[in-house]
């Protein structure tokens, strides 16, 4: 039983080996990609919309919104970034239910990846809302002697993204695995709905972790008690 996709070996050319995760990976970027090119393409701003654009317009306002409930200041500055993380992982679940596919998902090479896009976006947001000054400064906090533990705590975030979507996705197949042995016919149907389920909670879970990080660090650098920007920025958005 193969229990990553890097085990995969699809095609070898002078000792480059193309494995299942990096194709499954661009069969994954391409059902996105082809999907939003779809339903974006004939948007409506009428009062008749199709199914899909309802559909897109649920799954970004619901995006959006979770990202607003973190707390964090305009949340439309992080959709694409926190969107793509959840429809990536999510939509890598989801195409388990197709014969022969494995989910990218299910590699450490993958989730390592995605972690470490969440490790660069951390200190990009943050630069850019508060300053490199105002970033830097939130590794001293609240005592310089606290810096190595600093670095350290951002360094094992990643890790811990990385592992814990790698451990969930892969204890998932291990489980098929094993009960297949034992009944090849009823558990696997219910495994498989599970699976979908489970795999749409983890990419939630990647994608509010993240939100959460990057929320984290921006507020670092911002001296206690200075929260009237974030009351002035909610006005605006609500209108009120």
């Amino acid at each position: 039983m193969e229990i990553s996709p890097d085990t995969w070996i699809i095609a070898e050319w002078r000792g480059l080996r193309l494995n299942a995760t990096i194709v499954f990976t661009w069969v994954v970027m391409a059902v996105l990609v082809l999907g939003s090119w779809a339903i974006t393409a004939r948007l409506s701003g009428g009062e008749t919309v199709s199914r899909w654009q309802v559909m897109l317009e649920v799954v970004v306002g619901t995006i959006r919104d979770q990202i607003a409930e973190i707390g964090t200041r305009g949340p439309d500055r992080y959709l694409p970034f926190i969107g793509t993380l959840f429809l990536f992982i999510a939509a890598a679940n989801i195409l388990a239910v197709v014969p022969g596919y494995q989910p990218p998902t299910g590699s450490l090479s993958t989730t390592a990846a995605l972690a470490i896009c969440v490790l660069i976006a951390v200190p990009l947001f943050t630069i850019a809302q508060r300053g490199l000054t105002g970033y830097l400064r939130g590794f001293l906090r609240p005592s310089p002697l606290m810096l190595p533990f600093n670095i350290i705590a951002e360094l094992s975030r990643t890790l811990a993204l990385a592992v814990r979507l790698y451990g969930n996705v892969m204890s998932g197949t291990v489980i098929v695995g094993i009960l297949i042995s034992v009944a090849p016919f009823f558990f696997p149907v219910l495994m498989q709905l599970l699976g979908l389920l489970t795999g749409v909670i983890q990419a939630y879970i990647f994608a509010v972790l993240a939100m959460v990080y990057i929320a984290s660090a921006s507020r670092a650098g911002r001296p206690r008690g200075d929260d009237t920007t974030d009351d002035t920025d909610r006005t605006t958005e609500t209108g009120e």
